[in-house]
């Protein structure tokens, strides 16, 4: 049972004693799963955190590999680039005198992405739950929709999870509502898309990221911490989201990396929109075209393949208010 005074997806996470937070399409979206983690770790539960990488990794030493496609990423990592967001998590991480490993998984095809979440599991003894954590909302794209945004690594992150049927809990929670508008999503559909998995049983709640909250404080500083770490490819998502969280409003300028675009940052971007990671893989019209594929090249042309031979696509909406 649910109840008012605490968000569904909190509930189904309540009995979990070991959980692993990852994010699903790469890079920085990791970050959004760090609130996540601290608030579940002061909870009393064991947390993990992982992601796909789009770093160098195969320029790694051979000590850091867990296996062929799980790296153990730590404070004192060596790589090739600056570019290394989970290096610089962990490096932030040990600072703050928390556990200091953010585990990566290079770009691959869903069934070796599979692989490598089992292998991480073992490695870490099991877990009762694994939260994927999408930066933005575009994971949430069932496939018929005009713009998908960047579909590739969320899909092949939440077909690789959906595919452990030994976890018992497996849900996505997605941070940062209106930043894929750049990428062509259409977040009219975003809510239309949600309210589809409720009838369904499968939303299971929004909640926000209150500035004032430890956890709140503790992300405006990894942001920080990462961009400073970062200065060339600061995450635009990341920095949209704690630019929502310390209340700023508007086309917020924080990167270079905006220049040519207008942002509006605002409120919903600091919420938190949560699903069950199965239900919304049934509703995804396209996921079963990419179970056998090892390479994220092959997940971009099914993709490509399935959105040629759609009759129809369903146009992009306005807000009516």
């Amino acid at each position: 049972m649910f109840s008012l005074l605490e968000p569904p997806f909190l509930t189904r996470l309540r009995d979990a004693r070991r959980v692993l937070v990852a994010g699903a399409g790469g890079g920085f979206d990791v970050y959004a799963g760090l609130p996540l983690a601290l608030a579940l770790r002061a909870a009393g539960k064991e947390v993990h955190l992982a992601g796909l990488s789009f770093s160098d990794l195969f320029g790694l030493d051979d000590g850091v590999w867990v296996d062929p496609d799980v790296a153990a990423i730590r404070p004192d990592t060596e790589a090739r680039g600056h570019y290394f967001p989970e290096r610089s998590l962990a490096r932030w991480l040990a600072a703050h005198d928390l556990p200091a490993t953010v585990y990566a998984f290079p770009l691959t095809g869903v069934r070796p992405l599979r692989a490598a979440y089992r292998t991480l599991l073992d490695h870490l003894g099991g877990v009762d739950a694994v939260v994927l954590v999408d930066g933005g909302t575009d994971i949430l794209m069932r496939g018929d929709e005009h713009g998908l945004g960047t579909p590739e690594e969320d899909m092949a992150s939440l077909a690789a999870v959906a595919g452990l049927d030994e976890v018992a809990v497996r849900l996505v929670a997605c941070l940062g509502f209106g930043v894929d508008a750049y990428h062509g999503v259409s977040h009219a559909l975003v809510l239309e898309n949600l309210a589809a998995l409720d009838r369904e049983g499968g939303y299971l709640g929004a909640f926000s990221l209150p500035r004032a909250s430890e956890e709140g404080r503790l992300f405006l500083d990894a942001v920080e911490h990462a961009r400073r770490e970062t200065p060339e490819y600061p995450s635009i998502v990341q920095g949209s989201v704690a630019a929502a969280v310390r209340g700023e409003f508007g086309d917020v300028r924080f990167t270079e990396r905006t220049k040519d675009g207008e942002l509006f940052v605002n409120p919903l971007m600091a919420l938190y929109f949560c699903v069950d990671a199965l239900a919304l893989a049934r509703r995804n019209l396209y996921l079963d075209r990419l179970e056998d594929t090892a390479l994220m090249r092959q997940i971009s042309t099914r993709i490509e393949e399935f959105r040629d031979g759609l009759p129809r696509q369903r146009p992009p909406r306005a807000y009516p208010h």
